[in-house]
């Protein structure tokens, strides 16, 4: 008997969720170890154009490839996985990242708005900085959870595939 692993495609489908939502996750993460670390030692204008510079320059279409790509692909992984032991795996991955995409949306966007409109440098930073860093630390432990859960997805999809070409009891 073999075991129905959602469909054609649904393994290149979930390995392409795992990647999207790791080079996600790898934005996040560099943020928090690195670039907003090195901007909190800049003074009030530097800080405020430099995150105004990097605010306009990652919306283009090798940053939104990833980001949109990563909930659609999840989303359609879960679809794809749904009657499979990656189930769970899937739906946890979405629902984390589907979170990751109303963070964005909802406080780090409206933040980078209101910092490229303020006038006084000062002002806005003192207003930015803190919820930002903390919204983004929320964004980059829920995609690197999200991609975890992808990996478990991807390890019970691979044990299953395993088991189905060997065997039932070949992998225990």
């Amino acid at each position: 008997m073999t075991q129905n692993w959602g469909g054609k495609g649904a393994g290149a489908v979930l390995g392409s969720a795992t990647v999207a939502t790791g080079l996600v996750a790898g934005v996040w993460f560099a943020y928090v170890c690195s670039v907003m670390p090195a901007l909190a030692r800049s003074d009030d204008r530097v800080f405020v154009e430099v995150m105004r510079n990097v605010n306009d320059v990652i919306q283009n279409p090798v940053f939104f490839t990833p980001f949109f790509g990563a909930l659609i692909l999840t989303a359609v992984s879960a679809w794809q996985h749904r009657a499979t032991r990656a189930r769970a795996w899937t739906l946890a991955a979405l629902v984390l990242y589907a979170a990751v995409f109303v963070i964005t949306s909802a406080a780090n966007v409206p933040l980078n708005d209101a910092l490229a409109a303020a006038p006084d440098p000062a002002r806005a930073r003192a207003g930015f900085e803190t919820p930002w860093v903390a919204w983004n630390l929320a964004r980059a432990v829920l995609t690197a959870a999200g991609f975890g859960c992808l990996l478990g997805a991807v390890t019970v999809r691979a044990g299953g595939r395993a088991r189905a070409t060997t065997g039932a009891g070949a992998l225990r």
